[in-house]
């Protein structure tokens, strides 16, 4: 059985990135990452690992 990602809300996301968590919530409106769930109340819910390899992409198809 593969363990389940801990998802972690929208303020330690953008915290363990380094950025604002208003900031996350834009590139998320924005459609720039997708996060893992999205609770009742419209609340994300990030798996970091997913979030950083979606920015690390993102990246380097702007590097190409």
């Amino acid at each position: 059985m593969t363990p389940r990602p801990k998802l972690v809300p929208t303020g330690v996301a953008a915290a363990e990135l380094g950025i604002d968590r208003v900031t996350l919530a834009r590139w998320w409106r924005a459609g720039l990452v997708e996060p893992e769930f999205v609770t009742a109340g419209g609340h994300a819910r990030w798996d970091m690992e997913k979030l950083r390899r979606s920015l690390r992409e993102r990246a380097q198809r702007e590097e190409d």
